[in-house]
């Protein structure tokens, strides 16, 4: 485990970098970002609920102070490590769901340090499950996989095992308060976990923990003055589950695996407000790399920029 450190490249490149680069189109007011993916939600069971009876605090608490998008989905493998490379490096890879293998590309953590000339504990990797240490390093030989985030993941980092998602907010909270990183993402595994050993209950129950664990990290990053107003928390999932009464496991093209949804705050965003343009989780990366203002490879993804206020820049 990298607690306040940097874990490296250490992999040969699979792919050589000409691709073009999206870069920012203007100046925002985001000054951090923060990723929230909450493991595992099936749509129909949080906000395809109209009574939003698992996520009352994001429903209605946070959805008025910022926007969503209900149609928003994972397009490529319906699995945990797959879903969080797409969101961090905008490309929808074929990767092992064990931890083993590494992705392909650098992330938008990498890019983030490569182009600001940010320390590691500048951006952070913070998952309840171990084998999203590989979201902090790359088999790419581009220039950016030497600039890894810091990451603290499971108990002790990979191959120690998954640790309860009240630990993960807690670290997370630790890291805000001591390095006040511009970036980082959250992984909460329990609605999987509970959900893979068959407990009905208790994924419903691990997905109510999740919304408050949501809600109570915004009503902490207000209040901090190094946060407040400054901030863009987006909160998303890896996957879905199976449709209809399999809810125990995922991982193929159904309805229930690919549905997932996204949850945006911040100051750049729109409040209150509901967009329907389909998109994926590959427009993540792009998304977070405009707000902060640096450039990323284009890969499968774009800016959401559906979901910015009309006027956004820095003095308007």
């Amino acid at each position: 485990m990298c607690l306040f450190g940097a874990c490296q490249s250490s992999s040969p490149s699979s792919r050589a970098g000409s691709t073009p680069l999206q870069k920012p189109s203007q100046t925002y007011a985001t000054q951090h970002v923060i990723l929230v993916v909450i493991d595992g939600v099936r749509y129909s069971d949080s906000w395809g609920d109209s009574t939003f009876s698992n996520i009352p605090n994001m429903a209605r608490y946070l959805a008025p102070q910022g926007v969503f998008n209900p149609q928003f989905y994972n397009q490529g493998v319906t699995l945990t490590n797959p879903g969080h490379v797409a969101l961090t490096t905008g490309y929808h890879q074929k990767i092992k769901n064990n931890g083993d293998e590494l992705p392909r590309f650098p992330s938008v953590f990498h890019y983030y340090r490569q182009h600001t000339g940010a320390p590691a504990t500048d951006a952070w990797v913070v998952t309840s499950k171990d084998k999203l240490e590989v979201l902090a390093r790359t088999y790419s030989s581009d220039s950016a996989a030497a600039f890894a985030p810091s990451v603290n993941s499971g108990i002790k980092g990979l191959g120690t095992g998954y640790r309860d998602d009240t630990t993960t907010i807690r670290v997370a909270k630790q890291v805000l308060s001591r390095h006040q990183p511009k970036l980082m993402l959250i992984n909460l595994r329990e609605p999987d976990s509970e959900a893979h050993a068959g407990n009905w209950n208790g994924y419903l129950k691990a997905i109510r923990q999740s919304d408050r664990l949501v809600a109570d990290l915004w009503k902490w990053l207000q209040k901090q003055p190094q946060y407040q107003n400054n901030t863009t928390l987006l909160i998303t999932n890896d996957h879905g589950r199976h449709t209809g009464k399999n809810f125990e496991s995922h991982g193929d093209n159904c309805e229930g695996c690919r549905h997932i949804s996204l949850l945006a705050l911040g100051p750049d965003l729109k409040r209150g407000k509901t967009v329907t343009q389909p998109r994926s989780q590959a427009d993540v990366a792009a998304t977070i790399a405009e707000l902060l203002g640096f450039p990323i490879p284009k890969r499968d993804g774009e800016p959401m920029t559906e979901l910015f206020q009309e006027h956004v820049h820095l003095g308007e």
